[in-house]
């Protein structure tokens, strides 16, 4: 039988294939870039390796000259259910007939077909020789074309104060120590979101930035492409806070203008109060409900969700739809819910379990968003069900504790209309009870 041959760079590729596969994009060619960003921040909740948007598109597409950086290709692995590229490498290894090859290799000839008997043992010794030597040489060639990662990152020092105790916007003050830390390039990241992070230099140690959206967010440092410390920030609201974003990177929140939130016996916004804020309705928007309390103590493992909704479109969306999300000090706790010929488009997240419609059958969680929905949303000991107008739809499980809850929020492409909300614990003790009736 004919040996099979690899080159690293294929195997690149076919990593970024499983690693797209997993993340519920059985297709890369449809990603867009909010689907890339949301891979790179999952990737990054679950490695602390923080890889650029510019890197994932030309990994994904397959146009890179030479190979990644050696931390890139960690986090792949490590994503993936490895400890590192290299138990990658040779997990993919194993098989006998495949043999990894540097691109350079590609005009040798491959060792091929069956050996008489008396040449056999030959053979075998020859593919061994050569596994060992090309996966030396291919490692070498990787070390060549690497940084190395971030020295010294224990003498690194990094806190934060709020200017004030909970306005929106926020100035938080940074003060962090990297004079000791051996590394090419330093940042802070405000939060999850990538494009709020600002490059900071050695003998420098303050650094100022605006927060402009509520809520429990988990600042980083970080050295190269590696976060070496954190810092939690919490800007509670203390009531429910209205404002809406366009669905484009770097887009910043437009506060509504609303006394309470609360028409008609419900939390709802109307589209009197979208105009006034002079938020246009015609672009694509996110439109967000979301509560923070100050006092932060109940724990994200278990806990009973129960809420009444239905979404008003503002506009003629195909696809309207709403998410429902327990804020939690770590990592997510949600899932969307939409119309059933837009069930593909349904995705979900407990703790580090993230799951798309693309590679689900998430029909049960589809419903017609427009017509009132009761929910029940209990988890027990990182056991997860959703009820729908008191039918179980969805059963899922997690490993990683999100933490504790800090806060609720309801986001839409429309307009959310919320009947009644209560969070309780699974003992009976009330976190959040409200059927907003004036």
């Amino acid at each position: 039988m004919e040996a099979k041959t690899i080159s690293e760079r294929e195997l690149v590729k076919k990593s970024m294939e499983e690693l797209c596969l997993k993340s519920g994009f059985p297709d890369p060619k449809e990603m867009v870039q909010r689907d890339l960003e949301f891979l790179l921040d999952t990737i990054e909740s679950k490695t602390g390796v923080l890889i650029s948007l510019s890197t994932i598109k030309r990994l994904i597409n397959g146009e890179f000259s030479r190979l990644p950086q050696i931390a890139t290709l960690n986090s792949i692995a490590i994503f993936l259910g490895y400890q590192n590229w290299q138990e990658y490498k040779l997990n993919k290894t194993r098989d006998p007939q495949l043999i990894i090859q540097r691109d350079d290799d590609r005009n040798k000839q491959p060792l091929t077909g069956r050996a008489p008997t008396k040449k056999y043992s030959y053979r075998r010794y020859s593919i061994f020789v050569t596994l060992t030597v090309v996966s030396t040489v291919s490692l070498l060639a990787i070390l060549k074309f690497q940084k190395p990662g971030p020295g010294n990152i224990a003498k690194s020092q990094f806190s934060a104060h709020k200017t004030t105790s909970n306005d929106i916007p926020n100035t938080v003050v940074f003060n962090y120590d990297i004079d000791n830390v051996i590394a090419d390039s330093f940042f802070i990241q405000q939060s999850w979101d990538r494009n709020r992070r600002v490059r900071i230099f050695k003998n420098n140690y303050t650094l100022t930035d605006i927060y402009y959206e509520p809520g429990y967010h988990k600042a980083k440092l970080i050295a190269n492409d590696q976060i070496i410390k954190t810092f939690d920030v919490s800007i509670p609201t203390d009531r429910w806070f209205f404002y809406a974003k366009e669905k484009t990177p770097k887009s910043l929140p437009k506060y509504i203008l609303t006394e309470t939130g609360i028409n008609s016996g419900s939390l709802q916004l109307i589209p009197q109060e979208i105009l006034k804020s002079q938020i246009d309705i015609n672009k694509e928007n996110d439109y967000l409900q979301v509560y923070f309390p100050s006092k932060i103590e109940n724990s994200s493992d278990d806990f009973v969700l129960k809420f009444r909704i239905k979404i008003n479109p503002l506009n003629n969306d195909y696809c309207p739809y709403f998410m429902a999300e327990v804020f939690c000090q770590k990592n997510f706790m949600f899932f969307t819910s939409t119309r059933k010929g837009c069930a593909s488009e349904i995705i979900t997240q407990f703790g580090e379990n993230f799951r798309s419609g693309k590679t689900n059958d998430f029909s049960a969680l589809a419903n017609d968003p427009k017509a009132w929905q009761d929910i029940e949303l209990t988890v027990k000991e990182k056991k997860v069900i959703i009820r729908i107008n008191n039918k179980q739809v969805l059963s899922s499980t997690y490993h990683e504790s999100a933490g504790l809850i800090t806060g609720l929020g309801f986001i839409s492409n429309g307009l959310a209309e919320i009947d009644f909300v209560e969070l309780k614990t699974l003992d009976g003790k009330d976190i959040y009870l409200n059927d907003f009736e004036q």
